[in-house]
């Protein structure tokens, strides 16, 4: 469904790729989040584990700057995870303003558990595309990411 929108051609075209864009996103981050619920995981508690796990130790700062989610989210999203001892937090010994966030034992083997089933939920879904569309589709997001 494109836009309703009655504006310039350029306008039109703009709001109905967003729109395809957007949706496609979704779409995609819900087919790719599916297996979550067994591990009883939201995809911000995910992502959170998956990047402790392939890159260690980061403060909440960084997280939420590689994550792209709000400090206040990511503290919620931690303490919960910590909870579950599946991270831990300390105080940094250079600045005390910044926690340091860790991946436990448990966390790491939940993980390595459902990594595997992720990532090829992924290749299923862009299966769809030829490797050179996926190529070009990386290529063109990106660009529109960056904004350049």
């Amino acid at each position: 469904m494109g836009t309703k929108y009655q504006g310039t051609d350029a306008e039109v075209l703009a709001l109905d790729t967003y729109i395809k864009v957007t949706r496609a996103a979704q779409s995609i981050m819900s087919r790719a989040m599916q297996h979550l619920g067994d591990s009883n995981l939201s995809p911000s508690q995910f992502a959170i584990l998956e990047a402790l796990y392939h890159l260690g130790t980061l403060s909440q700062v960084e997280l939420a700057q590689k994550l792209l989610l709000s400090t206040g989210n990511i503290t919620t999203v931690i303490q919960n995870l910590e909870k579950r001892d599946l991270v831990c937090r300390q105080r940094s010994t250079d600045d005390q303003r910044y926690m340091q966030v860790s991946i436990t034992d448990s966390g790491r083997a939940l993980i390595a558990s459902i990594f595997p089933s992720h990532v090829q939920g992924i290749v299923d879904i862009m299966n769809t595309l030829t490797p050179e569309e996926q190529q070009t589709l990386a290529q063109l997001t990106r660009k529109l990411g960056f904004g350049k």
